[in-house]
């Protein structure tokens, strides 16, 4: 992906993330952690589909089912979270769509925020499911590239 491509993607996730009243470094910042701006990035979540979804299935799941434990685009958004905040659509491809995954995980992190009573890190922890006990310092860490100059 070309640096012109990145800073495209970097000026919608600080709008998307100032219309949600978030940090627009933290958005960036959790793009990077996650994605790496990677608009196609998908994650097949084992540990949350054995958890989450296998136990309440009777029978083999479906591709809906399966999705759900599934981390989509840029921010990673779990297909179960998107589902929790609102995202209807019929294919969970449409998150890897740069406006709308941004939109979707903006939503979701701004719960995490009112979660984390504005505290970043145990907003972090919520966002990553506590998955990566580091992952809110790399998080912060990363914020930096995208204070004043971003």
């Amino acid at each position: 992906m070309s640096d012109k491509q990145i800073q495209s993607l970097v000026a919608l996730a600080r709008a998307t993330a100032v219309k949600h009243s978030l940090s627009p470094d933290l958005v960036c910042a959790v793009v990077e952690q996650e994605s790496s701006w990677n608009t196609w990035a998908i994650r097949f979540e084992p540990v949350f589909e054995q958890r989450y979804i296998h136990p309440a299935l009777p029978s083999a799941p479906t591709t809906e089912e399966m999705s759900l434990a599934v981390s989509w685009g840029l921010m990673q958004v779990m297909g179960q979270s998107a589902r929790e905040h609102g995202f209807r659509d019929r294919f969970f491809t449409n998150l890897c769509r740069p406006e709308i995954g941004l939109e979707i995980g903006c939503r979701i992190l701004s719960y995490k925020w009112a979660q984390g009573e504005g505290n970043v890190e145990a907003t972090l922890q919520r966002w990553n499911g506590g998955g990566n006990p580091r992952y809110a310092s790399e998080v912060v860490a990363r914020m930096k590239r995208y204070g004043d100059s971003g």
